[in-house]
């Protein structure tokens, strides 16, 4: 990685959990709990490599459409998974941040994710970001909601709206103003978007924020996903020429 640029920001959509157990003849559950292993080992990696956030599509908005057999070992999966995070976090300097409508959860799990992000929030090291029940429309139909309740109230900042020199006309809402109330307005977004498994789509994932991203895709499926094939998407990535829709 010598004289490579690190992307600041990295997300990636983790996909072949049940392909990987499909070709093992195991259950997809025990696919899902490989790709939780995966997740915990490369946290720390992308820190080390000097990545400062990394967002993971852990479970979105059409994954309650799954078996309610598959959709409890996920939220089961959660459950055991939250405490070796917390520790996980602690000896690495990680901050915890969940994105998503997490209302619809079980409440222990609302729980686990309010004392994930409440333990973490003085960490100063890399930012690791949880897509959970999350989707990029149901993101901004909510921040579209809270947008117009804060104008209902009085309480969008001036800054939010164009001044004189904006690209947008004189007093109208800016990008910027309306990004504020995505749940990822802490966030930046992502240098880098990495599918895996080999499928070429984004699958409602960061759909406002990956508009300049880069996308590469990986045929590797997730529970083999590692700092090795982390770092050949990084190399790839720094083979592109962003330009912003310039020239």
């Amino acid at each position: 990685m010598i004289n490579q640029n690190i992307p600041e920001s990295v997300a990636i959509i983790m996909d072949g959990n049940g392909r990987w157990a499909k070709k093992r003849g195991l259950p997809r559950t025990y696919g899902h709990k490989e790709g939780c292993k995966a997740i915990e080992a490369l946290i720390p990696e992308a820190g080390k490599l000097g990545i400062k956030y990394l967002t993971v599509y852990a479970f979105s908005t059409e994954n309650w459409k799954r078996s309610k057999e598959e959709v409890g070992a996920l939220m089961d999966l959660f459950r055991f998974y939250a405490l070796r995070l917390l520790k996980a976090s602690k000896e690495n300097n990680v901050r915890i941040k969940l994105i998503g409508d997490r209302r619809k959860f079980p409440s222990d799990i609302i729980d686990s994710i309010n004392m994930l992000e409440a333990e973490t929030a003085e960490n100063t090291g890399l930012t690791f970001v949880i897509a959970a029940n999350y989707g990029g429309r149901d993101e901004i139909r909510r921040a579209a909601a809270r947008y117009a309740k804060a104008l209902q109230e009085g309480t969008v900042p001036k800054e939010a709206f164009a001044g004189p020199d904006a690209k947008v006309p004189e007093g109208e809402l800016t990008e910027e103003g309306f990004a504020a109330y995505l749940d990822t307005a802490d966030i930046p977004d992502p240098d880098l978007v990495i599918r895996t498994s080999g499928e070429l789509r984004l699958s409602n994932f960061l759909v406002w924020q990956a508009a300049y991203s880069e996308i590469v895709i990986t045929d590797t499926l997730w529970p083999d996903f590692n700092k090795d094939e982390l770092v050949k998407c990084i190399e790839e990535y720094n083979g592109r020429s962003r330009r912003f829709g310039g020239v």
